[in-house]
């Protein structure tokens, strides 16, 4: 036992988020599809991480696991896009803030008026959707670069994901991550 009253930061990093390894993208979309049975309307979840990290992939699997209809598409260009529910689940509103440069902007999608209805997923919103939820779930997605085989970098379903979750506000307390990859 340590005299040192300092917590264990690795102790404190276990309770406040989980961490998956994803093998490719079929597994990140199994990973989203899982994901999407403990979301609900009302739930906002920011998803960081670098081009071709799989942000849209995971969302695919959102997509598909709450039923909803349309192609889950990168909204890159639009911005946003709602996709509704085929049944009596929540729509799904999946925006892509990379084009957004301010909170002004942001505010200009009116993103609040469909949160309460809706799952919320927002990629590249790390630092500018964080006022519209108490409760979120902030995933960082990484996928490593410059492996043995170069070519398979840059395939958008090869690849490791290794994927963070952390669950902000009580909503989120007790969130099993690891449960979501069995």
């Amino acid at each position: 036992m340590s005299d040192d009253p300092t917590p264990s930061t690795s102790t404190d990093a276990a309770a406040a988020h989980g961490v998956v390894v994803l093998p490719d993208a079929d597994a990140t979309r199994a990973f989203g599809r899982a994901l999407a049975g403990v979301l609900r309307a009302g739930d906002l979840v920011i998803l960081t991480g670098d081009l071709g990290a799989g942000k849209t992939t995971l969302t695919q699997g959102i997509g598909a696991g709450l039923g909803v209809r349309g192609q889950v598409a990168s909204p890159t260009f639009i911005v946003a896009r709602e996709h509704p529910p085929l049944g009596d689940g929540p729509a799904l509103v999946h925006v892509d803030a990379y084009r957004l440069g301010s909170l002004d902007e942001v505010d200009a999608l009116d993103l609040d008026s469909s949160l309460d209805d809706s799952v919320t997923v927002v990629e590249w919103g790390s630092g500018l959707v964080e006022a519209l939820a108490g409760d979120r779930l902030e995933i960082v997605l990484e996928r490593p670069r410059g492996g043995v085989d170069p070519r398979s970098d840059d395939a958008p379903e090869a690849g490791e994901r290794r994927v963070t979750v952390r669950g902000v506000g009580p909503r989120w307390s007790g969130l099993d991550v690891a449960a979501l990859t069995r």
